[in-house]
């Protein structure tokens, strides 16, 4: 007898559930004119999108007007990436005083394996990379989401020295 009233119970339930449902589709069809539901993208690109301020889009490396970053090419962006879409090619110099110094040869950032977490961004300790909030990525080519992101000659920003 139980089982008989709780499948009456939810045959209700469903009724109710389905009546909320139409009340709320009912609504915006009789008030199609007063609410706007939807938007026409992409001719509102320019006008009404709002991109959230914690959205990340695609990775990029700033560079200032000498040509210069801040990437020391530590690898912990690379380290930090769960999929490995950064690779970091180094290439090593040798100063005036002997020493060896390591520089950034190429970022390469695969965009068609990048899962936006910001996990590389949270993981530079010079702060040389940022998610910008360009969300419009996808091409017909795949090899076109293989990019470096450094620019041909560009080289380590130069420390300030403290006073």
């Amino acid at each position: 007898m139980k089982s008989i009233i709780k499948y009456f119970r939810e045959l209700v339930m469903a009724f109710y559930s389905l009546a909320q449902g139409m009340k709320l589709t009912l609504y915006y069809f009789t008030h199609v004119r007063k609410v706007n539901i939807t938007e026409q993208y992409p001719e509102n690109r320019e006008t009404t999108i709002r991109i959230p301020e914690r959205f990340y889009g695609i990775l990029e490396m700033p560079h200032d007007e000498n040509n210069e970053h801040n990437c020391t090419a530590c690898t912990l962006c690379e380290l930090a990436c769960p999929n490995g879409t950064i690779t970091i090619d180094t290439a090593v110099e040798v100063t005036e005083d002997g020493k060896k110094k390591k520089y950034l040869d190429k970022y390469h950032y695969n965009l068609g394996t990048c899962t936006f977490c910001g996990q590389c961004v949270d993981a530079c300790p010079s702060d040389a990379i940022h998610m910008n909030k360009q969300f419009e990525l996808s091409e017909y080519d795949k090899n076109k989401l293989l990019l470096v992101l450094n620019k041909p000659g560009s080289k380590l920003k130069a420390k300030e020295k403290k006073s």
